[in-house]
């Protein structure tokens, strides 16, 4: 059953849970068949109310911060996983209470830290993030493998052996890719770091799996992590994000103004793609409208640019046609904006943040906060 947009408030995050099941339990599928732990990463889908629902499926999740690790800790009651770039010396005790596993990017940070972590309370499996110079990721913005980056380390850094208590290996360099993508990045991971793998006891690569999207080859993927774990002897660790939220919700908005901007017809909505879609501007890509298409030259059908509600000169997105015209109050749904979209949000310009919501699998709505003043002071 559709859901009902006279439902819910404007704008609104609507994750619809039985859309979130349907990935959860193609995910564990792949898991169980594959012997892989598959886990959620934060960065992508950190809505924590749905925690529950999550860890009825997969082995756990992963952090970029402490405040992502504290998350897992309290919502979905595990120890995280955790990866950053570089961690600060005044929360690493704490960092350390919420996590099972560490992965350091730099010698340096092994060093500084390795004392502490190999003096604590209670066991935590460290490893080392490698860069194996090779990613088929084509925006720069999202490719940890450029020239100069400062994601993993490469292997003329590392020696024959690795440093003792480094348990494990992370590679990360997946954007919304497919097996064969992984399979082909395999090739260079163990070309360069192969003989390293038969030294430790877990290999972590990290997101951009995304098996919940249509055409993805399931058993290919299962038999790639098979031949891994049998050739190295070691667990395998996958940390989808937006795989966990593909195609799980929307964006509800609505129509405050219509101009003619110079001829073009301008919806102006009551959300911002720069404060509260910035991903389809960085990435970029152009998200999905209901009953829309894109605008194709010649095209009669009523069309339009849809306007974010801040001052930036460039918060809109352009242009998409629609079955007939649109009024002042009509509702316009974004889909699939729950994967990375959610968590990227700001204020900016003082804009108000969308509500969140579930529409739940009973098809009733339940809205879990809304937010006001107090939300944009507070964030500046």
């Amino acid at each position: 059953m559709p859901i009902d947009i006279s439902k819910i408030p404007s704008p609104c995050y609507v994750l619809e849970e039985r859309l979130l099941r349907r990935n959860l339990e193609l995910l564990n599928r792949v898991q169980t068949a594959s012997g892989a732990s598959i886990i959620v990463a934060l960065k992508g889908f950190s809505m924590y109310a749905t925690f529950p629902m999550v860890k009825q499926y997969l082995s756990g999740a992963t952090a970029s911060s402490l405040n992502e690790a504290r998350l897992i800790f309290e919502e979905m009651k595990c120890k995280a996983h955790v990866y950053a770039p570089a961690y600060k010396p005044q929360e690493f005790d704490e960092l350390m209470s919420y996590s099972s596993h560490i992965t350091f990017n730099s010698l340096n940070q092994w060093n500084q830290f390795k004392d502490k972590v190999q003096g604590f309370e209670r066991k935590i499996s460290c490893g080392i993030r490698i860069n194996p110079q090779y990613a088929e990721v084509e925006t720069d913005m999202y490719n940890p493998c450029i020239v100069g980056s400062r994601l993993g380390i490469t292997r003329d850094l590392l020696g024959e052996k690795l440093p003792e208590g480094i348990e494990g290996l992370h590679s990360h360099t997946l954007c919304e890719n497919d097996s064969y993508t992984l399979e082909r990045t395999l090739v260079h991971i163990e070309e360069k770091f192969g003989d390293l793998l038969h030294q430790v006891k877990w290999l972590n690569l990290g997101g951009g799996h995304l098996m919940t999207r249509e055409g993805y080859n399931h058993e290919h993927l299962i038999s790639l992590i098979k031949r891994l774990r049998e050739t190295y002897n070691i667990e395998i660790i996958l940390e989808p994000g937006s795989a966990i939220g593909w195609q799980t919700g929307y964006l509800t908005s609505t129509v405050l103004d219509i101009i003619d901007a110079q001829g073009i017809d301008v919806a102006i909505l009551d959300v911002s793609f720069a404060a509260h879609m910035p991903d389809t501007l960085e990435m970029p890509y152009k998200p999905r409208i209901w009953g829309a298409t894109d605008a194709v030259v010649g095209n009669e059908k009523p069309t339009y640019r849809m306007g974010g509600m801040t001052c930036l000169a460039g918060d809109f997105m352009g242009d998409y046609s629609f079955e007939k015209p649109l009024s002042i109050g009509d509702s316009v749904v974004f889909d699939d904006m729950i994967h990375y979209t959610m968590v990227k949000t700001t204020t900016f310009n003082g804009v108000g943040l969308p509500s969140i919501g579930i529409w739940k699998e009973n098809d009733e709505f339940q809205l879990l906060k809304s937010f006001g003043f107090e939300t944009y002071k507070d964030r500046i």
